[in-house]
């Protein structure tokens, strides 16, 4: 029960600071400063929820990552289970959190969808959505494992590269989907505005953001697997 409430306060922190970073700043493509700080904002939290609950529960605060770690042999699938509804209540409660900070600091004019993922700059192409989603978790999936392998060894710098592999994959993401790369992150703050603003539009498109990560995280797996299996072999 501990790395599932890990996993819940993980989530939660996630989405308190990384879309409420988003909803401070503005994601504009023509103040480019938004993109930088928003993506610094999700790169950071995991920095530090890697160092505060990864010796408990591994700190993957996303679906996409258990399931990677899930394929690659590294959990149960009760445990998957368990995680990934850990990590939808904590976005969720994290969305929450946003609701009543900006409602009640009559920052209404900010609340917008709660930080929540979208198809607009890619005008509404669900292809290109798909695409951009499970090409940028595949990469967070793949540093992921690569970095946490046994083999690796890069012992306490795995947060440090992981958070910014984040950062990385959320520089080019924004612009173009939001950058979700985490079901757990897209639902909270979309069902959050179809609560609190009655705004559809998030939860219209809320199934590439659960589709495509889960997609690009399986590939990284089954692929992280492959190479490493083809390097052992040799």
């Amino acid at each position: 029960m501990k790395k599932y409430i890990a996993e819940f306060i993980g989530t939660l922190v996630l989405v308190v600071f990384g879309c409420g970073t988003a909803m401070l700043v503005g994601c504009d493509a023509v103040n480019g400063g938004g993109y930088i700080l928003t993506a610094l904002a999700f790169g950071l939290v995991i920095v530090g929820m890697a160092y505060s609950i990864g010796n408990i529960s591994g700190c993957h605060i996303n679906p996409a990552v258990s399931l990677g770690v899930l394929i690659s042999g590294g959990m149960k699938i009760v445990d998957f289970c368990g995680y990934v509804i850990a990590q939808i209540l904590g976005a969720f409660a994290g969305a929450g959190i946003l609701a009543g900070i900006f409602k009640l600091g009559g920052l209404t004019d900010m609340t917008g969808a709660f930080g929540s993922n979208g198809l607009a700059s890619v005008d509404g192409n669900v292809f290109a959505g798909l695409l951009v989603e499970c090409v940028l978790t595949f990469v967070f999936v793949f540093a992921i494992l690569g970095v946490t392998s046994k083999k690796a060894g890069h012992g306490s710098f795995g947060g440090l590269v992981i958070g910014l592999t984040l950062v990385l994959v959320h520089i080019l993401g924004i612009g173009l989907t939001g950058t979700s790369v985490n079901p757990a992150r897209s639902i909270g703050p979309a069902l959050m505005a179809l609560i609190v603003n009655g705004d559809t539009t998030p939860i219209s498109s809320i199934w590439v953001f659960i589709v495509a990560p889960l997609a690009g995280a399986a590939i990284a797996a089954l692929v992280y697997k492959g190479l490493e299996k083809e390097k052992a072999a040799k």
